[in-house]
C-alpha cells in the first residue's frame, strides 16, 4: 500500500495529468494491483474526462429529473466525502462509495471538487491528506494529480506523506533547470523516493532521457510518458480505457510500440522503487 504523488513546480503544462492517467491505467490492466485515481483540479476534468463524458451524463439526468444543471448531485464526488469524513464515519472502505469505477476492483477515480469558489475548493483541500490516510488502507496504490491551484500548505503536506514522489519536467533546458536548481536549494528533493518523468514526451529531442539523465546527474534513468496521437485523441473523447485494452500487446513495428514500451519501463521502475523502499523500512 503506498501513496504516489504526481507533481510539478512548473506553472505551465508538463503532461502530468496524462501522464499519471496513462501509468494508472495501464497498470490496473497489466498488474494485479488495485488502484484509486485522485484528481485535485480546481475546475479541471482532464482526468475525468479521458475516461467518460460526464458533461452527457449530467445533462441526461437534467432531463430525466428536470432540474437545473447546477443542481444535478452525482453520490460519487469529494464533497461527499469530506462531508463524512468531518462527521467522523469513516471506514477503511468508505472512499470507494464516493469514486467512479473504471474496471471493477482494479481502478476507480475519485473526481475533482465541483465547485466554481476557489475559496472552498480551498476548503475541500484541506481534507486530501485525510483521504489519503483512508484510502491507502483500502487500495494497493493511490495516486495524487497535485494541482498547482492547491494552496501550497497542502501540497507540502501531500508530498511529505508521498512513499514516491515522480516530478514531471518537459524537454526544455530552462525548465530542467530549474527544477536542478530546486533541488540544490531543497534538500527534500535530493530524497530517494524521487521519480523524474518527462510528459508528452519526444524520442527525436536532443533532450531524451538519455541526454536528460546524464545533464542531470541521475543514476539511473529519467522516465519518459512519449507524445502519442492516437491516446490524446482517446483521452479527449472519454476512451482512454479502451485504448489501453486495444493495446495489451502490439508488435514492435507498431506505431503505438515506443509509447507501450516506455510505460512499460515506467511502471517497472515504480515497482522497483517501491520495492527498495520498502526493503529500507
Amino acid at each position: 500500500m503506498a501513496v504516489i504523488a504526481f507533481w510539478s513546480n512548473e506553472e505551465k503544462e508538463t503532461g502530468q495529468s496524462l501522464s499519471m492517467v496513462a501509468l494508472t491505467t495501464y497498470m490496473a490492466i497489466q498488474h494485479n494491483y488495485r488502484i484509486l485515481e485522485i484528481n485535485t483540479g480546481f475546475q479541471d476534468t482532464t482526468i475525468e474526462d479521458s475516461y467518460w463524458n460526464l458533461e452527457k451524463a449530467e445533462n441526461l439526468v437534467k432531463n430525466l429529473t428536470n432540474k437545473k444543471k447546477e443542481e444535478v448531485v452525482f453520490e460519487s464526488g469529494i464533497e461527499g466525502l469530506v462531508k463524512i469524513i468531518t462527521s467522523n464515519k469513516t471506514s477503511s472502505t468508505i472512499v470507494s462509495n464516493y469514486t467512479k469505477i473504471v474496471f471493477k476492483d482494479r481502478l476507480d477515480v475519485l473526481l475533482a471538487p465541483k465547485t466554481k469558489d476557489y475559496e472552498e475548493y480551498k476548503e475541500i483541500a484541506q481534507y486530501y491528506t485525510d483521504i489519503l490516510q483512508v484510502a491507502n488502507r483500502n487500495y494497493d496504490l493511490v495516486f495524487i494529480d497535485i494541482s498547482k491551484r492547491m494552496p501550497q500548505e497542502q501540497i507540502d503536506k501531500i508530498l511529505e506523506m508521498a512513499d514516491v514522489i515522480v516530478v514531471n519536467i518537459t524537454q526544455k533546458l530552462k525548465v530542467i533547470n530549474r527544477y536542478l536548481e530546486l533541488r540544490t536549494e531543497n534538500t527534500f528533493f535530493k530524497k530517494n523516493n524521487i521519480l523524474i518523468n518527462i510528459g508528452r514526451y519526444d524520442k527525436f529531442s536532443k533532450y531524451n532521457v538519455k541526454n536528460v539523465s546524464r545533464y542531470m546527474h541521475e543514476k539511473k534513468s529519467v522516465l519518459a510518458i512519449p507524445y502519442n496521437t492516437l491516446f490524446f485523441e482517446s483521452c479527449s473523447e472519454g476512451k482512454v480505457a479502451d485504448f489501453f485494452v486495444r493495446l495489451r500487446s502490439v508488435e514492435a513495428e507498431d506505431r503505438n510500440a515506443v509509447f507501450m514500451q516506455e510505460i512499460d519501463r515506467f511502471t517497472k521502475a515504480l515497482i522497483y522503487k517501491l520495492q527498495e523502499l520498502q526493503m529500507k523500512l
